[in-house]
């Protein structure tokens, strides 16, 4: 039985995150560095750059998953928040090196801003959720 609809809905979110990420891709992203003049170096680095970033989300989709389906929440809201610190921090990197580097491509970085709000903001409800205490 469910215990927590919040970690549901974004281990869901998380693993469709880790899925499309990958797709886009490699069906788009990647093979425009094969055209590209840059070093093979780079082309490696970023290749595994991207793949961590959808392993992480695919990680912390089956984290939450498993954590919406305990009994006692107090024991996994560590993890959340841990998560919650982790998906901070990546806003953070990529919004300030995107708009350090390229002030003028905000609106490149509104989709993955809105998604990683509203993970955040389901995840902080998630945290507020109490195992309920039996009365016998």
């Amino acid at each position: 039985m469910v215990k927590n609809c919040f970690y549901l809905i974004v281990g869901v979110l998380c693993i469709l995150f880790a899925v499309t990420h990958t797709v886009n891709g490699v069906a788009t992203t990647l093979p425009a560095l094969d055209t590209s003049g840059i070093s093979e170096d780079f082309k490696v680095a970023f290749t595994y750059v991207w793949h961590i970033i959808g392993i992480e989300n695919l990680v912390f989709g089956v984290a939450l998953l498993i954590m919406a389906f305990q009994k006692s929440q107090s024991k996994v809201r560590f993890a959340a928040w841990l998560i919650i610190a982790i998906l901070s921090l990546r806003w953070i990197v990529i919004s300030s090196f995107t708009l350090a580097n390229n002030s003028g491509e905000i609106m490149q970085i509104l989709p993955d801003t809105a998604a990683i709000f509203v993970v955040l903001v389901l995840l902080v409800l998630g945290t507020r959720v109490r195992d309920k205490v039996l009365n016998a």
